[in-house]
């Protein structure tokens, strides 16, 4: 299907007469006449039938006009954009962001980035460490934000953060009112735990959890973080997790020296590939920020 095809159909089907419709589309009317056949030896029907001067559409034609006038706009707005975007009148950006990050912390610097760019194209991904590295290989993304990467020769990396691991409880869980300085993983040992599935290199490892006496057999893992919020919020059970993972008044962090275990949140982006304004603005609104005394400040006000 070819979109002249389609657009001498719908020039036929606005005006329901083939002289018009080839005028308008400035070509010759058997030009037109044999397009459209075409078109319907590839649909498979006629679309538009003659009856002397007057034409009107067949019960194929009249379905297939939305979709094909769908079909034609998303092709035209396909060119314009490529054509604005190659002549640079058009920003864009791509970036990923770890599974293990809230999109909250972003928000500020990205409001920031689109009041410079108001027409900026921007592209948010998500993925686990071995995924966002294989998007800023392959060049799919300008940026990334997260937590440890592979270790690779190409990488420039700016840390934003560093935060422990702790437990993640509802609200109105019974260890808030405790108001304990640092948790005791004791008292987690009987609740369920809840997990994110893919939190891959960034996650505390099973073993681990086993060795705090969080059994295996009390797991439950979830693939989407909204739903472990949820779920957490309700008392269906705990997580153990950096604070910056999931940020809400609905759950609460408390700190739990026992589990052990660290990372560093990061930019990322590959050394030697040029970027682009956009993505230089981005870097630099992200590096501005002071984000340890940020997040601190965060924990603080929703305790």
């Amino acid at each position: 299907m070819e979109m002249q095809q389609v657009r001498y159909f719908l020039a036929v089907a606005r005006t329901l007469n083939f002289t018009r419709a080839a005028e308008e589309c400035n070509v010759t009317q058997p030009a037109l006449t044999r397009a459209i056949k075409q078109l319907e030896d590839e649909l498979g029907g006629e679309l538009i039938r003659r009856e002397g001067r007057n034409s009107h559409l067949t019960d194929l034609g009249n379905r297939m006009q939305p979709l094909l006038q769908q079909c034609y706009d998303s092709a035209i707005s396909a060119k314009s954009l490529a054509t604005k975007l190659k002549k640079g009148e058009v920003a864009s950006l791509a970036i990923a962001v770890s599974w293990t990050l809230d999109i909250d912390l972003l928000l500020g610097p990205l409001r920031e980035l689109v009041k410079s760019f108001p027409e900026l194209q921007l592209r948010i991904r998500r993925g686990d460490a071995m995924a966002i590295a294989a998007m800023l290989k392959a060049g799919e993304i300008d940026l990334a934000v997260g937590g440890a990467m592979e270790d690779w020769d190409r990488l420039d990396s700016w840390p934003m953060f560093k935060e422990s691991f702790g437990v993640l409880v509802g609200a109105n869980h019974k260890l808030v009112e405790q108001q304990m300085p640092e948790l005791d993983v004791a008292l987690i040992r009987e609740e369920r735990l809840l997990r994110l599935s893919h939190f891959g290199n960034e996650d505390v490892a099973i073993d681990r959890l086993n060795a705090l006496g969080l059994s295996g057999d009390n797991i439950v893992e979830l693939h989407c973080s909204r739903d472990l919020e949820r779920l957490v919020a309700f008392g269906f059970g705990v997580a153990v997790m950096p604070a910056s993972t999931i940020r809400t008044r609905q759950v609460r962090y408390l700190p739990c020296a026992a589990i052990g275990v660290e990372r560093t949140v990061a930019i990322y982006s590959v050394a030697g590939r040029q970027r682009s304004k956009e993505a230089a603005a981005l870097l630099n609104l992200l590096r501005a920020i002071d984000w340890e005394d940020r997040l601190s400040a965060e924990i603080l006000d929703a305790a």
